[in-house]
């Protein structure tokens, strides 16, 4: 096994001398230079989200209707960053239910569609097949890179959402994981590759974990010993009497989370821990000043400095694929009736409880 993943990151790096790309060389040193400046990684816990199987077997009158990767391929369909399964599960759910109430005419296909949101909303499933393609809930463990200044911030090579660089109104955030194949043997880079090597016997440890919960990382490093890495999502932390806290939802990219730090200062914070005005004009001002920066990652409000976190993501897969949620992965509650009834024909029914 050892020499398999030798030849693996040899490959990497002849690959990488081969392709003489100077972007790729950049990415490898900055990648590099963190290795250096943050070298610990910290668990910040599961996060879940859904993935799709090709199966064969399809229905001709669903047309271009694809879900799954090719040749069995295992893609991402939702973006992996659910705090719970179930949270995964119903957004299962109300994906099968929209693609019946819009995406077909034809009473027979949208009926096993609306048989398997049935299933769903009364099991907690995490895997079900309906016309041609499995869908799974699937999981990930987040980390953060520590180092001597706290939790790394984002890279300079990490990439922003194009020309939009907006603070204010509405903005479309785009994961780029969606749509991507789940393959352990793509290529990330020499420093991705190194990263799978160390973590494919990682499980949890430490008694800050109970016993079932350590039994089922080691099960798990051994039944999907492959690991699949996501693109590197974002967050806001606050650190205060010492601690790291999380601030903050998972983003796709270090602007967006700028901006619900901004957004946090200025508008929810406030009103979420009922500011007084001295408090309220603080945060306002140093929310302003933060956004005149421009691309500033840290934002300091008295005794307390709020950082935009860069959160890298590792999926385990095995021989059946994606490693789904484990059996004592937490979930805060369960299968339930999410959307109105809906006959064959479409027809919905607000009234049905």
């Amino acid at each position: 096994m050892a020499d398999d993943w030798k030849r693996r990151i040899d490959r990497l790096h002849e690959n990488l001398v081969r392709r003489d790309d100077p972007a790729a060389w950049v990415t490898e040193a900055d990648a590099v230079e963190s290795s250096y400046r943050y070298p610990d990684l910290l668990v910040r816990g599961p996060v879940f989200g859904l993935a799709a199987q090709h199966t064969g077997g399809r229905d001709p009158a669903l047309g271009p209707w694809r879900d799954g990767g090719d040749d069995g391929a295992w893609r991402v369909l939702k973006p992996l960053i659910s705090g719970s399964p179930q949270e995964a599960r119903d957004s299962l759910n109300s994906f099968l239910w929209f693609r019946a109430k819009d995406d077909t005419d034809d009473p027979r296909l949208r009926r096993r569609l609306l048989d398997a949101v049935t299933v769903l909303e009364n099991e907690p499933a995490d895997e079900i097949e309906v016309l041609g393609c499995r869908y799974r809930v699937v999981r990930a463990d987040e980390f953060a890179r520590r180092g001597d200044d706290g939790l790394e911030p984002p890279r300079p090579t990490d990439p922003e959402p194009g020309n939009d660089h907006s603070w204010d109104g509405d903005r479309d955030r785009v994961w780029p994981e969606v749509g991507l194949d789940i393959d352990p043997d793509r290529e990330d880079g020499l420093m991705a590759g190194a990263m799978k090597l160390g973590l494919r016997s990682f499980s949890y440890s430490g008694p800050l974990f109970p016993d079932h919960v350590r039994r089922d990382s080691e099960l798990a490093a051994e039944r999907y010993p492959d690991i699949a890495l996501l693109p590197v999502g974002f967050s806001v932390v606050e650190l205060a009497d010492g601690r790291w806290t999380t601030r903050g939802i998972l983003l796709p990219s270090p602007h967006d989370a700028r901006r619900s730090l901004f957004d946090g200062m200025n508008e929810f914070w406030p009103m979420l821990y009922e500011f007084d005005e001295e408090e309220r004009a603080e945060y306002a001002r140093v929310a302003e000043e933060f956004k005149a920066a421009g691309r500033a990652d840290e934002a300091r409000v008295g005794d307390s400095l709020y950082r935009v976190c860069r959160i890298e993501r590792a999926l385990r897969c095995g021989p059946d694929g994606p490693e789904p949620p484990r059996p004592s992965d937490p979930d805060g509650w369960g299968p339930m009736k999410l959307h109105p009834t809906m006959d064959d024909d479409g027809t919905l029914h607000y009234d049905d409880e």
